[in-house]
């Protein structure tokens, strides 16, 4: 049990004439009011609202019969490897590849899509089984920051891989 207590204080001189009354000592007793702290912390505790998990919003596509036609020359595809490498193209033909890194990854996107139509913009993600999850997101960043509407996270395939290999033996 937790208290307070006071004493009293005798260290006064006895006057002659004046009779003094003697102080006792107080006992507070705090319990309740620790058992009030207690009751408001778990209240708090109670009725605070936890963050919300933050996701990314996914626009997906509407479901049709009809594939729908690309342009290829409006088309940049973005293959990101490990070590901080980054290979790209503009159109189909995976022969042009080029090497570059994350930094530059803006200055290529705006410089696509400065050459573009909008309507026929629209970027192809297909990262590597060496890129790590966190490049792939930064990119999927990138496509927000730039505002590129169109883009799509697609899966390597084997010409575009034996090439990325090639190059990076290099």
């Amino acid at each position: 049990m937790a208290e307070f207590r006071t004493t009293s204080n005798d260290k006064h001189k006895k006057r002659s004439g004046v009779k003094r009354s003697k102080k006792l000592s107080t006992r507070v007793d705090l319990t309740p009011m620790v058992d009030l702290g207690f009751l408001l912390i778990t209240f708090f505790i109670f009725t605070t609202t936890m963050s919300r998990p933050k996701a990314m919003q996914l626009i997906l596509p509407k479901d049709s019969a009809d594939p729908v036609l690309q342009k290829e020359s409006g088309a940049l595809t973005l293959i990101p490897s490990g070590n901080d490498r980054l290979f790209y193209y503009e159109g189909i033909n995976p022969d042009k590849m080029q090497l570059c890194s994350f930094r530059t990854l803006r200055e290529i996107i705006n410089n696509k899509k400065m050459r573009t139509h909008p309507a026929d913009f629209m970027v192809i993600i297909k990262p590597t089984h060496k890129c790590i999850y966190k490049k792939t997101i930064s990119m999927l960043d990138e496509m927000t920051i730039n505002g590129v509407h169109r883009y799509a996270l697609v899966d390597l395939n084997k010409p575009e891989s034996d090439k990325v290999e090639m190059m990076e033996n290099k």
